[in-house]
């Protein structure tokens, strides 16, 4: 466990947003990790909240606050009524994402593209924030495709600024909106860390936060000088006990779970409830598989979960054949 850093505490954590990961079951997992940070939903478009099924897209327990709801969408009156609604679910915030290069994303008119049209977004802002009292936050990128990356970034921060945006979450790489993958987009283009603190130096006011690149907790620490807050993604799910260091890092208190162990028993009588509903065991159980990463039985645990947790019928009692398998594994390595 890394030593209490006291220029830390006070300072904000966050998991991004993903897509197909952070659902609701990832979020109780996370938060049995770490009571401090802030979860965020995975992206939900403000047009399937005005026309589909509310409950399903946005229901959550409130063990899970604080927790931000993750918008896309490049219209401003329906971006301002799914902020509402989103309100009034009882989300402690609410995000707009502007970082995402997929395909599927840019022929919304929205992600990462917009990082070309600062004004509409600052117009999207204006409306979502005006009929809420919860904060509308931005996610963005440093930049886009042949941009200069300190223009693009300057001038999209100050245009959302000049329109009351407080807080900023950014990934400190250009998004290549054509040539290059989701995937690739996250590791070719360079990070520039450095744009990001320059930009908290002229904006002192914002509340800004860090992400991309980030390959565990202590290695975003080691960037929190200057900045108000680190965002972890993938290393935070594929390496889920980096959340156990959270709290006492951010909260200077002890984490809510001692070991691993501890951490899936806690899980247990959500998982029960889960399953009494007929709701498959692996809903649950694949956001778990990295909690014994380089550990010691780390493979069989993850091959219990996901053989036997996929079975017609699985219940909390694979838990304990992973639980049984890891640790057996675990004393032969130490015998």
């Amino acid at each position: 466990m890394i030593k209490i850093n006291k220029a830390v505490i006070g300072k904000t954590f966050s998991i991004a947003p993903m897509m197909e990961w952070t659902d609701r079951h990832c979020r109780v997992f996370h938060r049995t990790l770490t009571r401090s940070a802030v979860l965020y939903t995975e992206m939900v478009t403000a047009r399937a909240i005005k026309h589909g099924d509310r409950n399903k897209l946005l229901d959550f327990s409130p063990r899970e606050q604080p927790v931000v709801l993750q918008l896309g969408g490049s219209e401003p009156k329906i971006l301002a009524e799914a902020t509402k609604i989103g309100e009034d679910f009882g989300y402690s915030a609410i995000n707009l994402n502007c970082g995402c290069p997929s395909d599927r994303v840019q022929g919304g008119n929205f992600g990462a593209c917009l990082m070309a049209t600062p004004e509409l977004v600052a117009d999207c802002f204006a409306a979502m924030q005006a009929g809420v009292k919860i904060p509308v936050t931005i996610k963005c990128r440093i930049g886009i495709d042949e941009q200069d990356e300190e223009q693009s970034l300057f001038s999209f921060v100050k245009a959302l600024s000049d329109a009351g945006c407080k807080s900023f979450a950014v990934h400190a790489r250009k998004a290549w909106l054509k040539g290059l993958s989701p995937k690739e987009n996250r590791e070719i283009p360079p990070l520039n860390y450095e744009l990001v603190k320059k930009l908290k130096s002229a904006y002192p006011a914002l509340h800004i936060e860090l992400n991309g690149g980030l390959e565990s907790v202590a290695a975003g620490v080691e960037h929190l000088d200057g900045l108000d807050g680190i965002m972890l993604g993938r290393v935070a799910y594929h390496n889920s006990w980096e959340l156990a260091q959270v709290d006492p890092l951010f909260l200077g208190r002890p984490t809510p779970v001692a070991t691993r162990r501890d951490a899936v028993e806690a899980m247990l009588p959500y998982i029960a409830q889960h399953v009494a509903t007929g709701a498959p065991l692996h809903h649950i159980t694949r956001h778990m598989l990295g909690l014994y990463h380089a550990q010691a039985g780390g493979r069989f645990w993850r091959q219990v979960l996901t053989v036997e947790g996929q079975k017609h019928g699985a219940g909390v009692e694979v838990l304990y054949q992973a639980l049984a398998a890891v640790e057996e594994q675990a004393r032969l390595v130490a015998a």
